[in-house]
């Protein structure tokens, strides 16, 4: 293990992307250790990738640039505009009901920062707003997407636990509304501290209710999507592409947004997203397999299983681990990398998948926003010229409503398996 540990660190202080560290390393401990097995390497890293759920990847990320691209963004930030825009700080509330909304869609906290932050960190520093608090409220709220369903970090974590993704779906609701409704607080906090303007609408009827008619459209997009999972009719599969066929009747016949031009280019983007992710899923299942070869789980659950400290104390602590990783690794070969390892230490202990998954999703979202890695960093970065120290500096504020709801999530089991308890048996 310290050759493997110690390898892939190495590999990735020379700057050689996280895919490929861990093939090296996880190849570097077969020629090692169990030389007789390098010939069926191959065939691990294919099954690794050969799986019915992991087909809904490419579709969740082609729905979400389908709905981004067919005018989504500016719709969603009219629909929130008639709702909070009359408080003080109205740009910066609206920003993270967008983010909440928009979250359930695309599936994506890179995508919800990059749609999100095109449009309002801009039109924020036209209005008063510093271009600090533009940048850091963008990407703090970004967070949600990734949590709120339909989710594909979700979907990765269910095809590595095993578990239903319908109840993962259900399990991430709750942690993703608290997130907003605390950011919102913070908001409207930070906003009448500054003395942020307050939006001047003056809208007549009738577009009030045409803004909320086309809000509506998106917003019964992920109630479809779940709803196809909880309800049974679908697999996560299916209803990521019936998903991505509603985003094409809204782009092309309601919205109007969407040229036929254009999508042989979201279906590139997709493919190019989701072999992103595949290649890790790939090489992570040799670090899993190495994990199984040297009982690393078993002897894991056995430690924790041993320490005589509160399981509250454990939960603690995991969490703890998860934050680190999240600022060093990327969300998709951090929840590959962790979730064998923990999962069965903490479900021996009682603690559920779903809630573990809810733990797990909600401390990594933390990690788009802080440096070195920060995904979400460098896209708002790109897009408000700041340096990627300066935004984080400014988004601390709202991760408070992070780590809150994480630690909530952590000590309070139902708020992450009430829902999926209620509507799934």
């Amino acid at each position: 293990m310290a050759i493997l540990l110690g390898s892939l660190a190495i590999f990735l202080l020379l700057g050689i992307p996280i895919a490929y560290s861990l093939g090296l390393s996880g190849s570097l401990y077969f020629l090692i250790y169990h030389p007789e097995l390098i010939s069926i390497l191959p065939q691990r890293l294919f099954s690794g990738m050969d799986s019915y759920l992991m087909i809904a990847l490419p579709l969740f990320v082609f729905m979400g640039l389908l709905m981004n691209e067919g005018g989504l963004t500016t719709r969603l930030i009219d629909f929130c505009m008639v709702f909070v825009g009359r408080l003080r700080g109205g740009l910066g509330l609206v920003n993270v009901l967008a983010s909440m909304i928009f979250g359930g869609i695309s599936g994506s906290s890179v995508s919800d920062t990059a749609s999100i932050g095109a449009v309002l960190i801009p039109e924020m520093k036209k209005k008063g707003y510093t271009p600090q608090f533009a940048s850091g409220i963008t990407v703090a709220s970004s967070t949600m997407g990734m949590i709120i369903p339909p989710s594909i970090p979700m979907v990765i974590y269910a095809f590595v636990a095993e578990e239903s993704v319908g109840k993962l779906f259900l399990g991430g609701v709750i942690p993703g509304i608290m997130i907003g409704i605390f950011m919102m607080s913070i908001t409207l906090g930070i906003s009448v501290w500054k003395k942020y303007p307050i939006e001047e609408i003056k809208l007549p009827l009738r577009e009030i209710l045409a803004r909320i008619k086309r809000g509506v459209f998106a917003l019964f997009m992920p109630i479809f999507v779940v709803g196809a999972v909880v309800i049974g009719i679908a697999t996560a599969t299916e209803a990521a592409g019936i998903g991505a066929a509603y985003a094409l009747v809204m782009g092309f016949l309601i919205y109007r947004g969407l040229k036929l031009k254009i999508i042989p280019k979201l279906l590139k983007e997709s493919i190019f997203t989701s072999a992103n992710v595949m290649i890790i899923i790939a090489f992570s299942t040799l670090y899993i397999w190495i994990l199984a070869l040297e009982h690393i789980p078993e002897m894991v659950a056995a430690y924790i299983t041993a320490l005589d400290i509160p399981l509250f104390l454990i939960l603690v602590i995991v969490d703890f681990i998860i934050l680190i990783m999240g600022t060093f690794i990327d969300v998709s070969p951090a929840i590959l990398l962790l979730t064998p390892v923990f999962l069965p230490a903490l479900t021996a202990l009682g603690v559920s998948p779903i809630q573990f998954g809810a733990i797990l999703i909600t401390g990594l979202a933390v990690g788009l926003v802080t440096p070195p890695v920060g995904m979400c960093l460098n896209v708002a970065s790109a897009i408000s010229k700041l340096e990627i120290g300066t935004i984080f500096r400014a988004a601390i504020p709202f991760l408070i409503a992070n780590i809150i709801t994480l630690i909530i999530v952590t000590l309070v089991p139902p708020v992450s398996t009430w829902l999926p308890s209620l509507l799934i048996k």
